[in-house]
């Protein structure tokens, strides 16, 4: 789902990203230096901010394990629907490496930097798929024509890697280059699954019923971060079960969990209410960076949070208005890429913005 990238209320109308067929060059040179005014006061983990993208909805944004190269989705201006691009983050240029066709989401890099991964609707058709219907209030669609592609780093050589009905999508790579972890609705619930790179060997690793996605494996590849939704069984759960038979799940509470990459010693991290998700491996393989409205009332503003893998020491990291989430860092720690609503004025922009991390705080 574009839930990775799609963790939206209607406040902070975020990212639904680009459905177009061009590959033209997008150019942020104009935003790429960077600008004392995207500081926030207390905002001191993260310095030397710079804004990478300029217009319409990016986000998602994920190093290639060598730090070369960014992969993002986004929408372009007067686009339809996302679409996946690969970065140059010193200079902001970006280009289009999908296929300008149907719905992308979840993209992300091989260990070798030469082939790329993300889900696409186009094998099912070019156009966009159809939005879900809000009257049932805010809810998210699982679009079952999604599936996991395999492509080389230009675009080019694009490969199915699923085959089965419904959902597959939310695909990342350990850094041993073993193992691809992806979500998937085969077994009739939203179920963590891994599989070897070719699309063999398909494992199971979650079996409770709710929404697991958005898995990345630690740096040393032993475990598995995610996002969760457990339902309580009762109305919630019959809710829950209800919407998913339509292709649709309702986004309310998400928490942090962390496991063994077989599956084994699951457990969850974050306990503190609200919406946490978009977690990711600080490299030290000890700490996670997350996203989480669970500090405002309203649920309308989420920041930037930190948190040791046993659930302590939770510290807050980004404090700008409205939305600031989707963190990754670069593999050599360096560096904190994120999407942020940030510095777009008027509009209801997602960009994506890059800081120096600094450990001292």
């Amino acid at each position: 789902m574009n839930y990775r990238v799609l963790f939206l209320t209607a406040s902070v109308g975020l990212v639904s990203t680009a459905c177009s067929g061009e590959e033209a060059t997008e150019a942020a040179s104009e935003s790429v230096e960077a600008t004392p005014s995207l500081a926030v006061e207390g905002e001191t983990r993260i310095r030397s901010i710079r804004q990478l993208t300029s217009g319409g909805e990016n986000a998602e944004a994920y190093w290639a394990f060598d730090d070369s190269q960014l992969i993002y989705q986004a929408k372009k201006p007067g686009a339809e629907c996302d679409q996946i691009y690969i970065m140059d983050p010193e200079t902001g240029d970006s280009h289009l490496v999908s296929t300008g066709e149907g719905r992308t989401t979840c993209s992300y890099f091989y260990p070798s930097g030469d082939q790329i991964l993300y889900s696409s609707t186009h094998h099912h058709d070019a156009s966009c798929p159809v939005e879900p219907d809000f009257s049932m209030g805010y809810v998210w669609p699982i679009y079952d024509t999604y599936d996991v592609f395999v492509a080389d780093v230009d675009g080019s050589n694009l490969r199915q890697l699923t085959t089965e009905d419904g959902y597959d999508a939310e695909a990342t790579f350990s850094p041993t280059g073993d193992r691809i972890v992806f979500t998937s609705t085969r077994d009739g619930d939203l179920e963590l699954y891994s599989m070897a790179p070719d699309g063999s060997d398909v494992e199971r690793l979650t079996d409770r019923i709710g929404y697991d996605g958005g898995a990345f494996y630690s740096p040393d590849g032993s475990k598995i971060i995610w996002r969760a939704h457990y339902p309580e069984p009762g109305p919630d759960a019959d809710d829950y079960l209800a919407l998913l038979e339509q292709g649709l799940i309702r986004p309310g509470e998400l928490d942090i969990y962390v496991m063994d990459a077989d599956g084994s010693n699951q457990r969850q991290v974050t306990d503190v209410g609200g919406a946490s998700f978009a977690p990711y491996w600080h490299p030290d393989g000890e700490r996670i960076v997350f996203s989480s409205n669970h500090h405002d009332d309203q649920g309308r503003e989420f920041d930037i949070f930190m948190i040791n893998l046993d659930g302590t020491g939770l510290e807050r990291i980004t404090s700008a208005e409205g939305f600031d989430g989707f963190p990754v860092f670069s593999a050599d720690g360096r560096y904190l890429v994120f999407g942020s609503n940030r510095n777009n004025g008027d509009s209801s922009d997602t960009n994506v913005f890059i800081a120096e991390w600094s450990e001292g705080g």
